[in-house]
């Protein structure tokens, strides 16, 4: 019998396995994606409410951001209070548009670059949405989302007891089936996270 281990390390070493250069705010990395950071600051945003109408522009203060990129395709997108340390870091909804419960962002007809790192600048040159469900982005506004976006409108700081805690970085990055915070046993926010 051969363990799959050993073949596995039989394979790699004919692989050349090099990531190459990472973009300058890298988390971590995996087969085909990159998990990047982006620290917390005013972001310009356009809003479609209205087909065929101009978007609403808004200056939005965010928490930092984790993009988990792989070339051309849509992110996911996470927020932080403050950069991850370790694969423990807890992880929060990004208190955004055009992002699905589990982080995947929807691009719309927005094509993403093949360099990753350009993608957290091209999500956010993209039109945002309020048709999808965007509940749970916000503790002060867990079903309307708009609101939220209004009251920070050309403010320079995001609240960070707002945002509403999904997981551990190990949980978005590893597998893409988050455990939620909820069904996670003996789960608890402390202030380092």
């Amino acid at each position: 019998m051969v363990a799959a281990r050993d073949v596995a390390m039989a394979l790699l070493g004919e692989t050349n396995l090099i990531s190459g250069l990472l973009p300058r705010d890298t988390l971590c990395w995996g087969p085909g994606q990159v998990a990047l950071w982006e620290e917390p600051r005013v972001w310009p945003v356009a809003l479609m409410t209205e087909p065929f109408k101009p978007p609403h522009r808004l200056k939005l203060p965010l928490p930092g951001l984790i993009f988990v990129c792989q070339p051309g395709q849509p992110p996911y997108v996470y927020a932080a209070k403050r950069r991850p340390k370790d694969m423990q870091a807890i992880i929060y909804n990004a208190p955004m548009f055009n992002i699905y419960h589990d982080g995947r962002s929807c691009p719309g007809t927005h094509e993403y670059p093949q360099n990753l790192a350009e993608i957290p600048k091209s999500f956010f040159v993209s039109f945002f949405s309020p048709a999808a469900d965007n509940t749970n982005r916000s503790t002060k506004y867990p079903k309307d989302l708009m609101k939220l976006w209004e009251e920070l409108d050309g403010k320079t700081k995001y609240p960070m007891d707002d945002l509403v805690p999904l997981c551990r970085l190990e949980d978005i990055f590893g597998s893409r089936k988050s455990k939620l915070i909820t069904g996670v046993p003996n789960f608890n926010l402390n202030e380092e996270d």
